[in-house]
């Protein structure tokens, strides 16, 4: 997949982030964290913009540097120097390497390099580059795969918010209009206290339906260390990675076909499904806001005030006030609101219009032919403006086109075709172009 520029220095930092998530709320000097960065290391990895696979421990412990000392956008690569200039290999070079090292599976990266060169290549060729071909195309010798044995252990933490577990559940039909649509409920579930943070039921189950749901967990509850979820695309997107990243919160995936690590939050889905969804009455499932009205007052009028087995007899909401002292709470200078937006790249057009979801938006005409990006909710109302950004900075806002407003709009006289005695119309400066008139003087 190719990336732009800014969209892979910012998939290497969430790549970065993730090897440390776990990590970087520990004081440094911990013992145990040179150990647990070695084993890291020995770990195979998908890493944005380069076919190696391996991360040596001491370059993760610069990262985990890195980030204490900057936060989440420290972790940023800094621009290639070498950027513009051919750093593959060409296919006829590496189709020649291949097939030496295919008939003679015994030459070493630097003997590839001296046969190569018998054969008329003069390019200069790094052993590092030639032994990711041949580690790409599977000519080198793999090292020892992980043990099959799983080591399954029962876990509890100790303090409310060191971890949070979140799933989907499917849910009943509710009417929507003249049809009934199937409903899905988001839920979050803190380890050590079993509290709900916060659970919802949406129509979808896309990133789009479940960040809001996030977001009204960590009002209610406070920030988590950690964030156990399960392996589906709304889990996996690329805007709640990047949330994570820079809430300070690891993102941890479940390994595929092992349930067994999300026991908490199944055993809470059986204990709704068995004490609300069967009792459920009809008029709970006449729209979705009464439905979420029904779980919520379920929620905090039973189950939190229920005692539970796991916590000695404790309800949750007991646990929560023993464990709870801890938990990060948003700061008054963070703003959820903002953090949560989506972004999309777009270019403008010649009639200062962008497109996003099959609508129109005009943006200030000095932003003719740039690439823009735009910060939006995708659950506020059309009509609301976008936030614009160029080159990093706030461009002002992107506004839904009135194409018949702009009929009553007046011209200057390089855009429309004026008679000679017409008076020439005084150029009207946009206020963006005023503040960077301004910003240059």
């Amino acid at each position: 997949m190719k990336h732009s520029d800014d969209e892979l220095r910012q998939a290497v930092g969430l790549f970065r982030y993730g090897l440390i998530a776990d990590l970087a709320h520990l004081p440094p000097g911990t013992p145990g964290i040179g150990e647990r960065l070695r084993e890291k290391a020995n770990h195979a990895y998908t890493i944005p913009g380069t076919r190696r696979t391996r991360v040596a421990a001491e370059t993760i412990r610069d990262w985990l540097a890195l980030y204490r000392g900057g936060g989440f956008e420290a972790l940023y690569p800094k621009a290639r120097v070498d950027r513009g200039r051919p750093r593959r290999l060409p296919p006829d070079i590496a189709e020649l390497l291949v097939g030496l090292k295919t008939e003679q599976p015994s030459l070493s990266v630097n003997a590839l390099i001296g046969a190569a060169r018998e054969r008329g290549v003069e390019r200069p060729l790094a052993p590092s580059t030639v032994h990711r071909l041949l580690s790409r195309e599977g000519l080198l010798d793999k090292r020892p795969g992980e043990p099959v044995a799983i080591d399954r252990r029962r876990f509890a933490f100790r303090y409310a918010g060191e971890l949070w577990m979140s799933d989907v559940m499917h849910g009943p039909k509710v009417s929507d209009g003249r049809r009934r649509r199937k409903t899905f409920l988001m839920a979050f579930i803190d380890d050590a206290t079993r509290v709900l943070p916060f659970a919802a039921f949406d129509f979808s189950e896309s990133t789009t339906a479940f960040l809001p749901v996030l977001k009204s967990a960590l009002t209610r509850r406070g920030l988590p260390l950690r964030l156990y979820v399960d392996n589906g695309a709304n889990y996996r997107s690329h805007q709640l990675a990047l949330v994570c990243a820079k809430l300070g919160i690891a993102l941890i995936h479940a390994r595929p076909w092992q349930p067994a690590g999300k026991g908490k939050i199944e055993r809470f889905f059986r204990t709704l499904r068995a004490a609300w969804l069967e009792r459920l009455d009809a008029d709970a499932t006449l729209s979705l806001e009464a439905l979420n009205r029904s779980l919520w007052a379920w929620v905090e009028g039973e189950y939190h005030q229920s005692p539970h087995r796991g916590l000695d007899g404790r309800t949750p909401l007991e646990q929560w006030a023993l464990a709870g002292e801890n938990v990060r709470y948003p700061g008054p200078d963070l703003d959820l609101d903002d953090l949560f937006l989506f972004e999309a790249k777009r270019r403008v057009m010649k009639d200062r219009t962008v497109s996003l979801h099959g609508r129109l938006y005009e943006v200030d005409a000095i932003l003719v032919g740039q690439s823009i990006t735009l910060r939006y909710d995708p659950q506020a109302p059309a009509s609301r403006p976008l936030q614009v950004r160029h080159d990093g900075r706030p461009a002002g806002e992107a506004t839904r086109l009135d194409a018949y407003a702009n009929t009553a709009v007046k011209r200057d006289r390089s855009s429309w075709h004026a008679q000679p005695d017409d008076p020439a119309p005084e150029p009207r400066p946009s206020p963006l172009a005023m503040q960077k008139l301004k910003e240059k003087n």
